[in-house]
C-alpha cells in the first residue's frame, strides 16, 4: 500500500486521497475570447509521461486540502510533496 505524506496531516494511507490530475495547468486568461480548440486543449490534453510527473492530490478523508506531488508514474516513488502556493521543485533525474 502507498503511504502519501500530506503537507498538513503527515503520512497517511493512499485510500484517504483522490488524484486530481496534472499540476500547474494555466487556465485561459480570457474565457470569453477563448475558442473551442483552445478550450479542448486546456480541458482534455494532458501529459502522460513514463517517469517523474507533477500531480495534484486531495486529502479527501482527512483535511480535505489540495496539494501537489512529484511522483514517478512507474515505481510510484514520491520525490516531493508541496502546497499549491509553494515553488515547483525540480524533477529528479
Amino acid at each position: 500500500m502507498l503511504l502519501i505524506p500530506c503537507p498538513w496531516c503527515g503520512e497517511r494511507d493512499e485510500t484517504e486521497f483522490r488524484y486530481g490530475g496534472q499540476a500547474h495547468l494555466a487556465r485561459p486568461l480570457d474565457p470569453h475570447a477563448t475558442g473551442d480548440a483552445e478550450w479542448a486543449e486546456y480541458l482534455f490534453m494532458r501529459d502522460n509521461p513514463k517517469g517523474w510527473f507533477r500531480e495534484r492530490w486531495n486529502h479527501a478523508a482527512g483535511c480535505r486540502r489540495w496539494f501537489n506531488m512529484v511522483r514517478h508514474t512507474v515505481t510510484h516513488e514520491i520525490a516531493a510533496v508541496y502546497k499549491p502556493d509553494d515553488p515547483k521543485p525540480e524533477l529528479p533525474e
